[in-house]
């Protein structure tokens, strides 16, 4: 049953969201002011308030709600704009994209989305992006599979599921031209953006699309509160940080938006991180800035040299600690 006071211009706007898959906050409120002349009001897009657009987006979400689709609405991490996404409640990447990519292709955005939130993800250093270098290296699957132990074999394991463990993988893997493509593909679609400097990260509308899968995806259930997780939540405004600041201390899990950082200092007294009271430097990013902020990074940079390389030059070095900190807690 629709809700009371829906109408074409709802249906308007929902075919443009739809289309679009996301709009920023200008976008909607041009559509906003169509469906307003429509009505016969005639406004400007400048005239259009968010409290409209917000009155729009909340009748249209209940005509929407028994089809297991919402408009979700976040800020974007980079510009501060607001943005509304069309986003299926059972989200996962086979669910959004299996209508568009193929299986091998299905499986090679499961490689890169693992190596943004997991393998270039650590604790020192929350890089959460890729290079195009990085991006061609995931266009075929790992080629050593594990193989099940002696032990597996003789220990009346299911023989289906030995079987299936060593069997070759079906996924065959992509050119590096179709590798381009598909990124291509992504990116004018709106689940990834490529920034200035060519890293690639999920875009607004792919986090989400995605979140809740992303939490399920990579972070650890049993890890106790206050540990650290892949996927993480601002502070301020509790959306998830793959853009921002963190704390300096590498063991808090405080992590801010720019704009949340600012309304954060603007209402407390004190510049302090909110869990562990350390003076907050500003200077410490998650995402592709935690790479692109190092003075190595600007110094190659001004010598022209091969960026790709020494991204993971940096990141390496970071994850160098990482894993000596782990051998002295031992």
């Amino acid at each position: 049953m629709l809700p009371p006071g829906y109408n074409d211009g709802h249906r308007l706007f929902l075919q443009s969201i739809m289309a679009h898959g996301s709009i920023t906050f200008s976008q909607a409120q041009t559509i906003a002011a169509r469906i307003s002349s429509s009505l016969g009001t005639v406004q400007t897009p400048e005239e259009t308030p968010l409290e409209a657009i917000e009155h729009i987006v909340n009748t249209v979400g209940r005509a929407i709600a028994l089809h297991d689709y919402q408009i979700r609405t976040s800020i974007d991490q980079r510009t501060g704009e607001r943005v509304w996404a069309w986003v299926n409640t059972q989200s996962d990447p086979a669910t959004q994209m299996a209508t568009t990519l193929t299986p091998d292709e299905l499986s090679f955005v499961k490689r890169v989305l693992d190596a943004i939130f997991d393998t270039y993800n650590s604790q020192r250093m929350e890089k959460m992006c890729v290079t195009k270098a990085e991006v061609l290296k995931l266009s075929h699957p790992p080629r050593n599979r594990p193989r099940p132990s002696s032990d597996a074999a003789s220990s009346g394991a299911d023989p289906a599921a030995l079987a299936q463990q060593m069997a070759p993988s079906a996924d065959k893997g992509l050119r590096h031209s179709d590798v381009e493509r598909v990124i291509r593909d992504l990116i004018s679609g709106g689940w990834f953006e490529q920034s200035k400097e060519k890293f690639l990260t999920l875009s607004p509308r792919g986090l989400m699309e995605l979140q809740n899968w992303l939490f399920a995806s990579y972070n650890d259930p049993d890890v106790a509160e206050g540990g650290w997780q892949r996927i993480k939540k601002c502070e301020q405004c509790k959306e998830i940080v793959s853009w921002g600041q963190r704390c300096s201390v590498w063991t808090c899990i405080v992590r801010l938006h720019d704009g949340c950082a600012d309304k954060l200092w603007q209402a407390r007294r004190n510049h302090t991180c909110p869990r562990c009271n350390t003076e907050w430097s500003g200077d410490k990013f998650v995402g592709e800035r935690a790479i692109t902020s190092s003075r190595i990074y600007r110094d190659a940079k001004d010598r022209r040299a091969t960026m790709d390389t020494v991204a993971r030059d940096i990141f390496n070095a970071a994850t160098r600690d990482d894993n000596e900190e782990d051998d002295e807690s031992e």
